[in-house]
């Protein structure tokens, strides 16, 4: 199972120098769990800087994975692991939610670096 972070949806939605990277995971919309905070931040980027319209297109193709909702479980497992690698609020419900389905996280967002479940790549620098 894999979870795909905000940051790396953005990169993929975008054409980013990382989205062959997070292509394959994505796609693989069976092994795909979608936290619902996710939905949150990419409608919110995307709908600012691009549109409304593309906003709504983007998180439709992200309802194709299995969408979790954060419950009391989820989200008391976040705090402790947000205390635990110092991971803001949104990081944190990403990670437990992985956790909590056996999923990797698929990142390009530097708080995840070195933490267990994590597959981290850097972004490309300019």
């Amino acid at each position: 199972m894999n979870v795909v972070d905000s940051s790396a949806w953005l990169e993929y939605f975008g054409k980013g120098p990382n989205a062959a990277v997070f292509a394959p995971v994505i796609r693989d919309t069976k092994s795909l769990v979608v936290p619902v905070i996710t939905l949150y931040e990419v409608f919110k980027r995307i709908r600012l800087q691009v549109g409304e319209d593309a906003a709504f297109e983007g998180v439709g193709y992200m309802l194709h994975g299995k969408v979790i909702e954060l419950d009391m479980m989820l989200s008391l497992s976040a705090a402790l692991l947000s205390r635990q690698h110092k991971l803001p609020m949104a990081d944190s419900i990403i990670l437990a939610t992985a956790y909590a389905y056996d999923a990797e996280v698929w990142t390009q967002d530097a708080d995840f670096d070195g933490i267990e479940g994590v597959r981290y790549f850097a972004k490309p620098t300019s």
